[in-house]
């Protein structure tokens, strides 16, 4: 009997890698979660405690190079089509809805402020709010509120939401570009726009201001308490 002889290439053999129970599940509870989960929402959810970031981490490499990538934006975790296969979710009609002037000076000014109440946005802007132009990027869920401002009145703050750094892709507020890189980039006309938007105007300046009065207060009340100290000392 003749023995064939197998040829292999390097002398390797490459196996399809093989994930853990606990691997596989948690993979499948981040595919049937509707929304982005964090670690510890993932953790409440499976059988048995693990290092579920490592294998979180695990699973995005291998992920990686598939049609579909395990994304983290913003802490949260969640499966995304590939980028490099956009064209092929694109649909056949679009309706497009473009958002004010308005409304985009008013998202960029939280964005770039945040967090800031309305009458700084208005103080900002130079004029008044339109009609349901704040309401618009609440019900888009780009914008929410985020706490009371410590002073008479109480008025509401404004911060943005992870449903707008996963709606342009951002990881962090950091990521986001100053005005002279949107300028460099072609994307506005750095000429004609109101620098104060992006926190190098009045605003900014006046929060500088402030600032410095706290660090003034602050020195007065150091040279008090030395002197009663040397007072003490007498």
């Amino acid at each position: 009997m003749i023995k064939k002889k197998l040829n292999k290439k390097d002398n390797i053999i490459n196996f399809p890698s093989k994930l853990s129970s606990i691997e596989k599940e948690i993979e499948g509870v981040i595919f049937a979660a509707a929304e982005p989960l964090d670690v510890q929402t993932i953790e409440n959810k499976i059988s048995k405690k693990t290092d579920v970031e490592k294998i979180l981490i695990k699973l995005q490499s291998e992920y990686s190079h598939r049609g579909i990538n395990l994304v983290c934006i913003s802490k949260k975790w969640s499966f995304r089509t590939s980028p490099n296969l956009s064209n092929l979710m694109k649909q056949e009609k679009t309706v497009e809805k473009k958002l004010s002037r308005a409304a985009i000076e008013t998202l960029a000014i939280i964005v770039y402020h945040q967090p800031v109440t309305r009458a700084e946005i208005e103080e900002i802007r130079g004029v008044a709010f339109g009609t349901n132009t704040l309401e618009i990027l609440m019900e888009l869920n780009w914008v929410k509120p985020g706490g009371r401002k410590d002073v008479p009145g109480r008025p509401v703050l404004y911060v943005t939401t992870d449903d707008f750094l996963s709606h342009f892709n951002l990881q962090k507020l950091s990521d986001l570009p100053t005005v002279d890189e949107l300028g460099a980039a072609g994307l506005i006309d750095s000429s004609n726009i109101d620098s104060s938007i992006f926190g190098t105007g009045k605003f900014y300046k006046e929060k500088q201001q402030v600032d410095k009065k706290e660090d003034i207060y602050s020195n007065i009340d150091e040279m008090l308490n030395s002197t009663l100290d040397t007072n003490e000392d007498k």
